[in-house]
């Protein structure tokens, strides 16, 4: 579904008024997505993940310098396709809920989201009705602004547009942020059952832990470089099966192992010195 082939990103970054440094963001990145897998990304702030999804739906500033391969679907995925695809087949589920116009009703939003990705209006507003009701959002959830909804609704609202597109490679980004336990999950199981209709599902986060029931695969990053990529299923017991030494570390520090932190340093020292 989704090649990344040595993907570089450098920003620019002033030092002073008249001088111009380049920061590097990503480094020779690569990964593939397949359909119907649910992907995580995983790392901690600051590790080029938004920036890794901003790369993806070609939403990135201006003066950015991206070098690298991207392709969905086996062809080149430049700035002209990803324009043609984005709200299509390719939908950002965004990090902040200030995506969501204020003005503009939750029904009436979904609405728009199933138009820009090309269904007439009157199919657009059944289709949108369907999604919500699909994502539990009664009513008045439905007739709502983006003020009066929760954290979790909001979140399904999102999930609902991207839904609508019919959109074949979703990208959440941080989906859980701010959700109490109940909320967390029914967002995340409205991921995993998007991979389960076939779609490729990249699941953009800090937290290992919650990625892990519903990820197929992870990704961890560090410092805009990948680290390693594992099935979910390697992240257990001790992490024997992971072949990185920061990924058995980061593992190994969740709570439900510990917070094992004498490992990570432990394992860091190993591999400064390897």
């Amino acid at each position: 579904m989704l090649t990344i082939d040595q993907l570089s990103l450098q920003l620019p970054l002033y030092a002073s008024w008249w001088k111009r440094d380049w920061a590097t963001c990503l480094d020779e990145f690569s990964l593939t997505v397949f359909p119907g897998e649910v992907h995580a990304v995983v790392g901690a702030s600051g590790a080029g993940k938004s920036l890794l999804a901003y790369a993806i739906m070609g939403l990135l500033p201006t003066p950015a310098r991206l070098n690298g391969q991207l392709y969905y679907q086996g062809k080149p995925l430049n700035a002209s396709r990803q324009r043609q695809l984005r709200g299509r087949e390719l939908a950002l589920i965004p990090q902040s809920l200030s995506a969501l116009d204020p003005l503009v009703r939750t029904q009436r939003q979904v609405t728009w989201a199933a138009q820009r990705a090309g269904q007439p209006s009157a199919h657009a507003w059944h289709a949108s009705q369907q999604a919500l009701d699909h994502y539990q959002l009664d009513a008045r959830a439905q007739q709502a602004y983006a003020h009066e909804l929760s954290g979790g609704m909001a979140r399904r609202v999102l999930t609902a547009m991207a839904h609508v597109s019919q959109a074949k490679l979703v990208i959440a980004d941080e989906p859980s942020v701010g959700l109490d336990p109940h909320q967390r999950q029914r967002v995340l199981d409205a991921l995993r059952e998007l991979a389960n209709q076939g779609k490729s599902v990249i699941l953009i986060t800090h937290d290992l832990r919650h990625a892990l029931p519903i990820a197929d695969r992870v990704t961890i990053m560090r410092d805009g470089k990948l680290v390693e990529t594992a099935p979910a299923c390697a992240f257990q017991d001790s992490g024997a099966s992971l072949t990185n030494a920061y990924s058995q570390a980061l593992w190994l520090a969740l709570p439900d192992n510990a917070f094992a932190t004498t490992a990570i340093s432990r394992r860091e020292q190993e591999a400064h010195v390897a």
